[in-house]
């Protein structure tokens, strides 16, 4: 007992084992459901090869599957319909982890443990599944009956006759038993719990292969003012965005930098020791009509450093009649062969920009990734110069980790210092003899 109990379970174990491999054998599970088909025990269904891993089960091929399958196989066939049913439901449910005892397929591990052979189309079309009921009725010659467990037991099957029994889930794997009549049982999905999106592969050779490329922002080139003897200033930002009265972001960047922008740079001009170069919005900046932004750049030696150096030295807005003026010399500058970068430049946080009038504080400024260079720019070459950044490399944290360690490297080198002073004793006092007298002069 204790040997045929052993090898009914292994048995099980095969034959789900065998559903499981096949059916993860297959590519995607987009608009796929399984079949599953098992014989009682004692009859044996054709043989068959297994289809491609990908392939996908159409309705002229499931036809020729039935027709091998029913051709000499008992005509008693049970159509188990789930609602829906996907292949990855096996492994999420099927308990395939260790936990079987959490399994959703007990009845179906059970029919096909006292099954002799059985059939598995791992991805069959879901229009074939829908047509699975019908395609069963025109092969058998008979109408489908909808049947429950308790039906079935008071059902008297004819082993020599023809019968479609579609039966209602769950289902008890004892009931056959107690028909002692051969059949055929089909296990599938009505549709696919499960539906994937999956891209058209129209215009593609379907044994070709195609890389998909991400879609990449074009990088939009950087301003640039020309002068008499060539290129002098150049400029480029994410956003330069400005908002006055804290009302809602104006960003000037696509009148800017975009191809065919609404920005003109007359009024702009460059020489060895100043540089300003002038964008005027005219009306486009409604309603400070009219509208200018204007950088004004200067470059001096400084004898310390023995090289040239370049500062922002004004920002400037011109909006209606009034113009506010924001300082940069403090925070905006770079050598005057490189060109200053830096992530955020504003008027109101960590500022760089710092109000220089009275009405300048009615405004707030934000360049993003903000990028300019006044002097030093090469014939021909359409980028940046070295960018200096703002963000130092000795940052206030940095700072702060290194005085911290210096402390403790203190701390612990006068601590190693004092114990190094520390000495034993060489004269011990003896309880049984005189006392030891220590000269005052030792």
């Amino acid at each position: 007992m204790a040997g045929s109990e052993s090898s009914s379970k292994m048995r099980t174990k095969m034959a789900f084992i065998i559903i499981l491999f096949a059916l993860l054998s297959t590519g995607s599970c987009s608009s796929q459901v399984p079949l599953v088909m098992w014989s009682s025990e004692g009859y044996t269904l054709p043989q068959h090869a297994s289809p491609a891993a990908g392939h996908i089960i159409s309705h002229v091929q499931l036809l020729a599957y039935l027709n091998s399958a029913l051709g000499s196989a008992p005509h008693n066939v049970l159509l188990f319909l789930q609602d829906k049913l996907s292949k990855d439901d096996f492994t999420r449910y099927g308990g395939v982890f260790g936990n079987k005892q959490d399994s959703a397929f007990p009845n179906l591990e059970s029919a096909l443990q006292s099954s002799s052979s059985l059939f598995v189309l791992p991805a069959l079309s879901w229009l074939g599944a829908s047509a699975v009921p019908s395609l069963l009725q025109e092969k058998l010659g008979v109408s489908p009956l909808s049947v429950d467990p308790d039906t079935l037991e008071h059902l008297h099957l004819n082993a020599s006759g023809n019968t479609l029994l579609v039966i209602n889930l769950p289902y008890s794997s004892g009931i056959m038993k107690a028909q002692s009549v051969p059949y055929v049982a089909i296990y599938t999905g009505l549709k696919p719990s499960r539906v994937i999106e999956e891209p058209s592969l129209i215009g593609q050779s379907s044994m070709s292969r195609s890389l998909l490329q991400a879609v990449v922002d074009e990088v939009k080139p950087p301003l640039m003012f020309n002068s008499t003897r060539g290129p002098c200033i150049m400029l480029w930002a994410q956003n330069l965005n400005v908002s006055f009265s804290d009302k809602e972001w104006i960003d000037l960047g696509p009148s800017t930098f975009a191809s065919g922008g609404s920005v003109s740079t007359s009024g702009s001009f460059c020489n060895e020791t100043n540089s300003q170069l002038v964008l005027d919005y005219g009306s486009s900046v409604s309603p400070y009509n009219p509208f200018r932004l204007i950088f004004s750049m200067s470059q001096r030696r400084y004898p310390v450093s023995a090289r040239n150096w370049f500062t922002l030295d004004t920002v400037e807005l011109v909006f209606n009649t009034q113009t506010a003026t924001y300082n940069g010399s403090h925070g905006i500058y770079a050598p005057a062969e490189y060109s200053f970068h830096c992530q955020n430049v504003n008027n109101f946080r960590n500022a760089l920009l710092v109000p220089h009038t009275q009405n300048a504080n009615q405004w707030r400024i934000l360049f993003t990734d903000f990028q300019i260079q006044g002097f030093s720019i090469l014939n021909g070459t359409t980028d940046f110069s070295y960018a200096s950044d703002c963000a130092g490399f000795f940052t206030p944290g940095i700072w702060m980790g290194l005085i911290t360690s210096l402390l403790m490297l203190l701390i612990l080198t006068y601590g190693l210092h004092m114990i190094m002073q520390l000495r034993s004793m060489d004269r011990f006092d003896d309880p049984k003899g005189p006392s030891i007298s220590v000269p005052q002069s030792e």
